[in-house]
């Protein structure tokens, strides 16, 4: 587990089941007994830390279940994203419901639900809502996975060189505490004066 749970939302521990039940019901917005958290814990100032509007519930996995990996549920509102970051370990999801738009490295993917993506080792990525309705999906990890890893000040300007990473990815202008991006819809400050790149 990270040395550092504030973090990262992979790493905050999740709280004791309420019973030993084995099933739990889906009534339409969440599962009995599954408490939504926020989405990371404490702030960070780095370029890309900022998300909005994103909250987390961990089916399993995060109770001292005897299991290699967690499976968590994400939900984020319309206008919300997650924090651009990366790490290590691999990232899958699972659309469940809404529209989302997510970053993969110099790649973006329209999603709905049921589509599946693959997130890469040590590839940048993003979730982005991109319609109306709340955007949700599955995403499970290893349960022992090192913590996310923020962007160089290189490594954002190399993606925003990307016509269609640029367009969709959210980096606040002020980071403030980081615990959430106040802000609007400006996407990229950073990138002023940054060449575009070509696609390849």
């Amino acid at each position: 587990m990270s040395e550092h749970p504030e973090d990262s939302s992979c790493e905050i521990p999740g709280g004791p089941p309420a019973d030993d039940r084995r099933h739990r019901q889906f009534d339409g917005e969440a599962w009995d007994g599954v408490s939504p958290r926020v989405y990371k814990l404490g702030g960070s100032s780095a370029p890309g830390a900022a998300w909005q509007d994103v909250a987390r519930h961990t089916l399993a996995g995060g109770a001292g279940e005897p299991m290699a990996f967690q499976l968590r549920y994400f939900e984020i509102e319309p206008g919300g994203y997650s924090s651009l970051e990366k790490h290590r370990h691999v990232h899958t999801i699972v659309v469940l419901r809404g529209a989302g738009r997510v970053v993969v490295g110099r790649e973006v993917f329209d999603v709905a639900p049921f589509d599946f993506v693959y997130v890469p080792p040590n590839i940048p990525h993003q979730f982005v809502n991109a319609g109306a309705e709340t955007f949700g999906f599955l995403c499970p990890v290893d349960a022992d996975r090192d913590p996310p890893q923020p962007l160089t000040t290189e490594e954002i300007h190399d993606l925003l060189g990307y016509p269609k990473v640029r367009e969709v990815v959210r980096i606040a202008e002020d980071m403030g505490s980081g615990i959430r991006d106040p802000g609007s819809e400006t996407h990229v400050v950073i990138a002023r004066g940054a060449a575009p790149k070509q696609s390849p």
